[in-house]
């Protein structure tokens, strides 16, 4: 994620990803294309994790949207609940899938930085969004009461492996964001790796 963060364009992609969530949600790909690939060339892959954050990070900024951006929003928001009701064991299945696939991709990024230390801090963003990624699928799952020790054991293990390569720094993203993420629960998210000199 770049550190110019756009309401409009979350909201464009959050649209997008609701509207092709039903497919989604049917198929058996890990990471899917919002509804036919709107997006272009740089779009994010459709997953239950890439909407969510999506979704709860507009809601938290709502008050920064306008009235028309909030209808749209909600319409998203009821979208992703109806799927998420109506596909339930679906649902379930991708987003243990995807939270297992997004802790196994951080994998190269230890390996990347353990082989070469000076690119580390140049790779780090899309570890973050991983990362945050999985702490959005955590919510839901702990919301929807799905539990797996498995996937609880491998992100306990993944973040004890990440904070040996990363210091606290400031925020890395769009200060626009930084409410909507505490530093408690989000703490990959206020460090960074020590640039090699």
């Amino acid at each position: 994620m770049s550190s110019q963060y756009k309401l409009d364009r979350d909201l464009n992609e959050a649209k997008q990803m609701a509207n092709g969530l039903e497919e989604y949600l049917r198929g058996s790909d890990v990471y899917g294309t919002p509804a036919g690939g709107m997006f272009g060339g740089d779009a994010p892959a459709l997953t239950v994790g890439a909407l969510v954050m999506r979704l709860r990070r507009l809601d938290a900024l709502r008050d920064q949207l306008t009235d028309a951006q909030r209808q749209e929003l909600a319409q998203a928001q009821e979208i992703h609940r109806h799927m998420q009701r109506e596909w339930a064991v679906h649902y379930e299945q991708k987003i243990v899938k995807e939270a297992n696939s997004r802790l196994d991709a951080i994998r190269t990024f230890f390996e990347e930085c353990s082989d070469h230390p000076r690119n580390c801090a140049a790779i780090y963003k899309p570890e973050v969004l991983r990362r945050t990624i999985v702490q959005e699928l955590g919510r839901v799952m702990a919301d929807q009461k799905i539990f797996s020790a498995e996937l609880d054991k491998k992100r306990r293990e993944m973040d004890v492996k990440l904070r040996g390569f990363v210091r606290p720094a400031t925020f890395v993203w769009s200060a626009l964001l930084q409410e909507v993420y505490p530093a408690d629960e989000f703490w990959w998210l206020y460090h960074a790796p020590v640039t090699e000199e």
